[in-house]
């Protein structure tokens, strides 16, 4: 009898774990399609403040077809039309706009504005607002921009012990869109410890993008070894999205913009691996990852849906006017 041929044991199956939903939310598509629909209707160049939405692609992209980006409203030049983001502005930027002479066509996403609102009413009856959210997120800024003498940032349950209000009878709070709802949740309760009359907003400020998307990842990442999350690196939503995986029992997570910055390295062992995507992220990105998984065996791709999503926004209204006619008319009065 010759020797025995080894036999190999049973392959582990590899398997994609795909969330859902994922990728682009009502505000970020609405804001983009602004951008898209600005520079067709009134041609290149148009202005935008601050990145349309924190993704490298989309602005690329949007570059690429004649969108100007800029850090502050007085690097426009004179007579031309300026975008405000997805992500929201203080009132002080709208002035700007106007004694810069410039049309704006204003894409803050509409439940960014639901909070500015907020902020506004409650300063308005005279309330200590604690804003709890990241310092320096364009979102925060611009939120706390509607009355500054009135609101504080909480920058999660680690400062709390910071908080300093005047009537701890008249506390609200508010909160950027885009944290953790969990760790906003662990920051709420830790200010009710303080303040026992602690107010909340109306309605929830973490949208339900933000919601919908970590439901989805935590029902993945439970039985997923690695867990890739699609997003940019100043895209605060996305970075939540690694925190909840890892919440949730991923062995790994990993933030990407693009397929080409996954590290060959962090499959080693794993068998499921989790996808998914922040909502600034187009679906081609994704594409690029499932590409990139399945010509490394990992080419069963199951969905995991959370939630169902058919929210839209209109676009802004001013889109319906002739603004470089607006802005050549600024100019010459």
């Amino acid at each position: 009898m010759g020797p025995m041929s080894a036999t190999p044991g049973p392959q582990p199956s590899r398997k994609v774990l795909l969330a859902a939903p994922r990728g682009y939310c009502a505000g970020v598509d609405r804001a983009v399609i602004a951008v898209e629909k600005a520079l067709e209707q009134y041609g290149a160049p148009v202005y935008v403040r601050h990145e349309i939405v924190h993704n490298k692609y989309v602005v690329k992209t949007l570059e690429k077809k004649g969108a100007i980006f800029v850090e502050e409203t007085e690097e426009v030049p004179e007579g031309n039309i300026v975008i405000f983001s997805a992500h929201g502005v203080a009132p002080v930027v709208h002035e700007e706009a106007q004694r810069g002479k410039l049309a704006t066509i204003d894409a803050t996403c509409p439940l960014v504005t639901k909070v500015h609102k907020e902020a506004v009413r409650f300063a308005n009856e005279d309330y200590d607002i604690l804003l709890i959210g990241h310092e320096g997120h364009e979102e925060v800024i611009g939120t706390s921009g509607e009355a500054p003498e009135h609101i504080q940032l909480v920058d999660g349950p680690k400062d709390v012990a910071n908080v300093e209000v005047r009537d701890p009878e008249k506390v609200v709070w508010l909160s950027q869109t885009t944290l953790s709802v969990d760790e906003t949740m662990e920051t709420v309760d830790a200010l009710k410890g303080r303040f026992p009359n602690l107010l909340s907003p109306p309605s929830d400020d973490i949208c339900y993008a933000t919601q919908n998307r970590q439901i989805a990842v935590k029902q993945m990442g439970a039985h997923a070894d690695l867990v890739i999350v699609v997003g940019s690196r100043n895209s605060s939503n996305s970075k939540r999205l690694v925190e909840v995986a890892l919440g949730a029992g991923a062995t790994a997570s990993y933030l990407v913009d693009y397929a080409e910055e996954i590290d060959e390295s962090w499959l080693e062992g794993v068998t499921t691996v989790g996808v998914t995507s922040g909502a600034s992220v187009p679906e081609i990105l994704v594409d690029g990852v499932l590409e990139w998984l399945a010509a490394r065996g990992f080419d069963d791709v199951e969905t995991i849906t959370a939630a169902e999503e058919s929210i839209a926004f209109s676009l802004p209204k001013e889109l319906r006017r002739d603004l470089r006619a607006e802005a050549k008319a600024a100019v010459e009065d």
